[in-house]
């Protein structure tokens, strides 16, 4: 396995990165791999690097990188403060040229393969895959929301909107009762949106699982519902990608 970080310059700042890739039989299907509010941490990391196992070139990206260098939280007051305010400078608008800043640094690495891509996001990113696959419909073919946060928002780049542009992609989304941050009924509202728009989905309800239930090393942790969107994702990336 091959790890690597570096710093991709985007339209607004360097944004550190982490790279992970088999060191052989490339080049690899790229990945997006967003990360959630408590932003990149170990945990993370090992998360992205199992996927990259399965054969893919998955690239985590620091977010926040708008508010500041990277660093990593803990769960202070301080750093709960901090994060909350930094989540901020993250919208479906803006991750638009974070992906393709991230796509122009692959198409250089002869260990990506250019063409389809997929992505996954987590809480905060649940809405920004959707976002990417409507805003880049000719690479972003496979997206994975997983207790996504925000799908519905009172803006006019709300993930739930303007999904007739997605058709080209596959959605799948995992989403937890009681959370929130996705109601039930903006489940409802962003299903029937998908189901108007003629996208693909699928949506797996958990009412024994809470909001941050797939990274492991937390209470909220859910083996079985963790496990399960990773049968999802890897699913999805082996028919489209």
């Amino acid at each position: 396995m091959i790890e690597c970080e570096l710093d991709v310059q985007t339209p607004d700042g360097a944004m550190k990165t982490f790279i992970f890739h088999p060191a052989v039989d490339g080049p690899h299907p790229v990945v997006l791999y967003l990360m959630d509010a408590p932003s990149i941490r170990p945990a993370l990391k090992d998360m992205a690097s199992r996927l990259a196992t399965a054969g893919y070139y998955v690239m985590l990206p620091y977010l926040f990188y708008r508010g500041g260098p990277f660093r990593e939280f803990g769960m202070s007051d301080e750093d709960m403060h901090a994060r909350r305010e930094l989540m901020a400078s993250v919208t479906p608008t803006n991750i638009i040229g974070d992906a393709e800043a991230l796509l122009a640094v692959a198409a250089g690495d002869p260990a990506a393969r250019d063409g389809k891509v997929g992505s996954v996001g987590f809480c905060m990113s649940g809405g920004l895959v959707v976002a990417l696959a409507k805003a880049l419909p000719e690479r972003v073919v496979a997206v994975a929301s997983i207790h996504g946060a925000w799908m519905v928002r009172d803006t006019p780049d709300s993930p739930h909107l303007g999904l007739e542009a997605a058709r080209n992609a596959e959605v799948y989304m995992g989403w937890a009762d009681n959370d929130p941050t996705a109601p039930v009924d903006t489940m409802h509202q962003m299903t029937a949106a998908l189901d108007a728009a003629g996208v693909t989905y699928v949506c797996d309800f958990y009412t024994d699982a809470v909001h941050g239930y797939a990274p492991p090393g937390t209470e909220r942790y859910n083996r079985t519902a963790s496990e399960q969107h990773w049968e999802r994702v890897h699913s999805l990336f082996r028919r489209r990608l």
